[in-house]
């Protein structure tokens, strides 16, 4: 009960942040009374920084499982592995790209408890896309480059139902357009010549 509960609550603070999730809504999502949920959960906080501890480690496995089949490829094959990966992950999983937008964009950004160890994943990927050589010292200009990926990539998933009428395509084509479109601009501004 206590694992429905939480993939329960994963979907509902994906669709409606924090502030906009009721314990209430979270237990009719399950099916319960929400007195079978204070048992397991306690607070709503206590339920939200579960869904985040959970995710947390969730990416952080996509990331490993990124990092070992880049290893030893070129700059390139690199980004586009990264990028299938990643977006297959977010589309199978769309409430992960909202919760994190909710998360830092919305009223519960600034808080220390609630950190997805953002800055320690840009530093492993900047490491595995070849921005940077030294884990103790990543240059600004990488750390940011993988920003505008990780942003790029999280605002076409949280956006499809805008952007997808507007291509008049299917959810199907659309994912196949983003991975393409992804490639098409980051590729060329990772991989070309610095002068």
């Amino acid at each position: 009960m206590k694992a429905k509960i939480l993939a329960a609550a994963r979907k509902v603070f994906g669709e409606y942040g924090y502030h906009g999730t009721t314990t209430r809504m979270i237990a009719k999502s399950v099916g319960i009374d929400i007195s079978t949920l204070y048992y397991h959960w306690g607070e709503k906080r206590d339920l939200y920084e579960s869904v985040i501890m959970d995710l947390n480690e969730e990416i952080r496995q996509k990331l490993l499982e990124i990092e070992d089949k880049v290893k030893g490829k070129s700059l390139t094959t690199r980004l586009e592995i990264a990028i299938d990966v990643m977006c297959d992950y977010l589309f199978s999983n769309p409430e992960v790209s909202n919760f994190i937008l909710f998360l830092y964009f919305g009223k519960t950004r600034g808080d220390s408890s609630l950190n997805f160890k953002v800055s320690e994943y840009i530093s492993n990927i900047a490491i595995a896309m070849g921005l940077a050589l030294d884990k103790k010292y990543i240059p600004v200009k990488a750390k940011a480059s993988v920003i505008a990926v990780w942003n790029s990539v999280l605002n076409f998933i949280s956006g499809e139902d805008f952007f997808r009428p507007m291509l008049d395509i299917g959810h199907d084509e659309y994912i196949v357009v983003v991975k393409d479109t992804l490639k098409f601009i980051l590729i060329p501004a990772f991989t070309q010549k610095q002068s």
